[in-house]
């Protein structure tokens, strides 16, 4: 509905080409604006009702002093791997986790597994590579959720946090004490959990615009073939620069599938085109710009270069795999 709406206004309304560079940047724009903003809304509204009953500290105290074994990063990332998102689209819930008392690295889990796997690429990816090459990129793709937020939980990174965040956290806090103790009913509290959820909404809303303002220009004048040129040759430096080059650019894992199929077809090794695509849906310049109202600049640079740290780091044992089992595919 949110796509017919966008194909409307931009090359019906506007009458925009759709062939155009500037009418899929438009495009793109629009759909991906009114997507995110609706998406925060209303899950601010389910997690501000999720704190209202189920108090904050309760939940944060539960999975802080119980010993889960590791299991609460890997039910995060299998979390993140069943919803469709891309890594824009994850911060709404990102937000919305931290506002309900959810550990930062467990949170982390959700965010770094949610765009790298979902249900929808899995089956673009196994029409292209087959079943051996699936596994490898979903499994690792939830492999580096759980470990990059055990890592990243480690740091005990809740300080960098921007100052709106942790006053929304305190906020959610005393709103949920207050209610408890006076039972207050549904009926009284939803109007406050909407009006805090618009709140959160106005307080990201010039974040998420530039954000996908940037994202809008990558997705719609970056040449196609301006990657393959780069990557094509075999060499020690490929994976990295195959991430450092994904990192202007703005899609979601479905989407990147047939380019990365592309690539492997033009000489580029798979464990470099998945590095690629991971870092391309994982790491990107609008999802910094997004993130920015929730984190200062030194958790997006900890959370990024983590992240893309582990990406090299797999791309490498991707192609060493592929190198001693050459029949894998």
């Amino acid at each position: 509905m949110i796509q017919r709406f966008a194909d409307w206004l931009v090359y019906g309304v506007f009458g925009i080409d759709a062939a155009s560079h500037f009418g899929a940047a438009l495009n793109f724009f629009f759909y991906d604006t009114i997507k995110i903003l609706i998406l925060l809304f209303l899950i601010s509204v389910i997690m501000g009702i999720v704190n209202a009953y189920l108090p904050v500290d309760k939940l944060r105290n539960f999975l802080i002093t119980r010993k889960l074994y590791g299991f609460q990063y890997l039910f995060a990332a299998l979390f993140g791997a069943i919803t469709p998102f891309c890594s824009c689209s994850s911060i709404p819930l990102f937000i919305g986790f931290v506002k309900g008392g959810i550990p930062l690295g467990v949170t982390f889990a959700f965010l770094i597994t949610s765009p790298l796997v979902n249900e929808v690429a899995v089956a673009v990816f196994l029409g292209a590579f087959g079943l051996n090459a699936t596994l490898i990129y979903a499994i690792s793709g939830i492999l580096l959720g759980v470990i990059g937020g055990w890592v990243l939980g480690k740091f005990r990174l809740e300080r960098f946090l921007s100052p709106w965040v942790q006053q929304i956290q305190a906020q959610s806090v005393n709103e949920s004490e207050e209610w408890q103790a006076e039972k207050v009913t549904f009926g009284k509290r939803l109007p406050v959990i909407i009006k805090d959820a618009w709140g959160i909404v106005r307080g990201v809303l010039l974040y998420v615009v530039i954000g996908i303002a940037i994202g809008a220009i990558m997705h719609g004048y970056i040449p196609e073939g301006y990657f393959e040129k780069h990557l094509s040759a075999d060499n020690w430096y490929s994976v990295p620069l195959a991430v450092i080059l994904a990192v202007p650019m703005y899609a979601n894992a479905a989407g990147v599938v047939p380019v990365i199929q592309v690539f492997v077809a033009k000489g580029v090794s798979l464990g470099t085109a998945i590095a690629f695509m991971m870092a391309v849906v994982g790491l990107s310049i609008p999802e910094a710009t997004m993130l920015k109202k929730a984190m200062t600049w030194k958790l997006i640079g900890i959370f990024f270069g983590t992240v893309a740290l582990f990406i090299i780091l797999s791309g490498y044992l991707f192609n060493w795999i592929l190198q001693v089992n050459s029949d894998i595919l």
